[in-house]
């Protein structure tokens, strides 16, 4: 799966995107499904709840570990993926760029996304950390 150059990535393999209409569509990298392997559930918050850059707004669980999902941005949910919700991943594993996006956020300030990484920066982390 390639991964979009129009994403921005964060350490803890969350990424977010801005779309045009100003919104931040948020999800989890193909690399953290692959590690997370055997998903069980996911909490996500609800439309209208507020995020925090740098704080968690939902789990996702398989059967190896519990992994916080922390936001790229600040500001208000304004959609959550019911097709991630639940107990069918398979959008999530198919197509985490796509289908597979977790929430989208009005962002109170679209450039706190700049401090995420660029994709050749999230690759070049992705090859330190095979090492």
């Amino acid at each position: 799966m390639a991964r979009p150059d129009n994403a921005r990535y964060q350490e803890t393999h969350e990424w977010g995107r801005l779309e045009k209409d100003g919104t931040v569509t948020i999800g989890i990298t193909d690399f953290a499904v692959d590690q997370l392997n055997d998903l069980t559930f996911v909490d996500l918050p609800e439309k209208g709840d507020k995020v925090t850059r740098g704080e968690a707004f939902g789990e996702i669980e398989s059967v190896k570990a519990v992994s916080d999902l922390i936001s790229p941005v600040s500001g208000k949910i304004v959609a959550v993926n019911d097709g991630v919700d639940g107990d069918d991943f398979s959008a999530l594993k198919k197509d985490a760029f796509g289908a597979g996006w977790l929430i989208k956020v009005k962002p109170d300030n679209a450039k706190e996304l700049d401090k995420a990484k660029s994709l050749a920066d999230y690759e070049k982390q992705l090859a330190e950390e095979a090492h």
